[in-house]
């Protein structure tokens, strides 16, 4: 698929979040723009996930361990036809299946129920072990966050992984710099996190999270990559594409009110 193609879907992707967020009145916009790129490659052209074997185990999975992004996650598998689009709007509704936190139970497309933060790239290691021991050539990918990065079970999970040797495992690491507290340099400061990352025994590749071209190239370099687990570095604007919203700490578990939200959406119709 071409960037531009790409882009027209992080576009409708990007209106999806604001639009769940909205009707629900609630939740995380932040985070969830942040990492639209990054879900929209994946799903379009890195993974071979597809509305008619979705609910299979002969494909590529995906596990969104920071779970608190669900309104990308819901987004993307309404853009790719997983889900119906008709559901967006019931996000976070009492019995609707597009909870705060993604259930694998209730929502097709949902590979990992996910919430506290660091036990979806443990779940993701489960998941990729299991796929070497039945020879599963299909891979793992995993989304965390920099701030999530502050969790113990994130090491015990990269330390698990170097172990096994999982090298059909590929995590993202959305760098945006930004937690609910503040900047993550001054709650609990993650860097250097590419060299912890190394340390631990994983490959260590980079990308700008917002451009396609270097998303790419980091995604071909991971499967490449033998032996070992890859992280990808993906350097993200929180709140992108949203000029009141983007670098803006307040938006990571905020909704928007009437005027916001229509406001939002021109800004992102007009890209």
């Amino acid at each position: 698929m071409n960037n531009q193609e790409l882009k027209s879907h992080a576009k409708n992707i990007r209106k999806n979040i604001v639009y769940e967020v909205y009707c629900a009145q609630a939740g995380h916009p932040g985070g969830s723009l942040s990492a639209a790129d990054i879900l929209t490659i994946l799903y379009f052209e890195v993974m071979d996930i597809t509305p008619e074997n979705a609910d299979g185990i002969d494909r590529d999975r995906f596990v969104l361990s920071k779970g608190h992004a669900s309104p990308l996650l819901y987004a993307v598998l309404a853009e790719s036809g997983i889900i119906g689009y008709d559901t967006l709007s019931t996000f976070r509704h009492i019995n609707s299946k597009l909870q705060g936190h993604p259930n694998m139970n209730q929502t097709k497309g949902v590979d990992m129920s996910t919430g506290s933060l660091g036990q979806g790239l443990a779940a993701a290691d489960g998941m990729a072990i299991a796929n070497k021991l039945s020879c599963n050539k299909h891979r793992i990918y995993c989304l965390i966050g920099d701030g999530e990065c502050e969790e113990g079970e994130i090491w015990e999970a990269a330390m698990a992984a170097a172990h096994y040797r999982n090298d059909n495992l590929c995590v993202i690491l959305d760098s945006n710099g930004l937690q609910i507290d503040g900047k993550t340099d001054d709650v609990i400061g993650p860097n250097p996190i590419d060299d912890k990352f190394k340390a631990f025994g994983w490959h260590v590749a980079y990308a700008d999270g917002h451009d396609f071209s270097s998303l790419r190239k980091a995604f071909m370099e991971a499967r490449n990559t033998k032996g070992q687990p890859t992280v990808i570095i993906a350097k993200t604007i929180k709140g992108k594409g949203i000029s009141f919203m983007e670098n803006q700490v307040g938006w990571h578990g905020k909704a928007p009110n009437e005027e916001q939200y229509k406001q939002a959406m021109l800004e992102l119709e007009a890209e």
